[in-house]
């Protein structure tokens, strides 16, 4: 079993890193390193750029505090007398 779990671990390793190589020396999918070392467009290749994420801000709830009357306390989820 430990066998199996350690070829499947050397296997998906291999391929994250197989990955890596398509993104064409780190200038991204539909370009390559030009003549100067900057990134330049394939000819005729369609270039599928990913659309902007956004993402909304956190919704932070604060529970109410509960105030019971003087010689009351909270408990059982109501004010109940001491």
């Amino acid at each position: 079993m430990k066998y199996l779990f350690a070829a499947v671990v050397l296997a998906t390793t291999v391929v994250g890193f197989g990955e890596m190589a398509s993104a064409a020396e780190g200038c991204g999918p539909g370009f390559y390193r030009g003549r100067y070392g900057n990134c330049r467009p394939m000819r005729g290749a369609v270039v599928v750029r990913p659309a902007p994420v956004v993402v909304a801000p956190p919704v932070v709830v604060v529970p109410r505090a509960r105030v019971c009357p003087y010689g009351f306390r909270w408990w059982g989820g109501r004010c109940r007398p001491i």
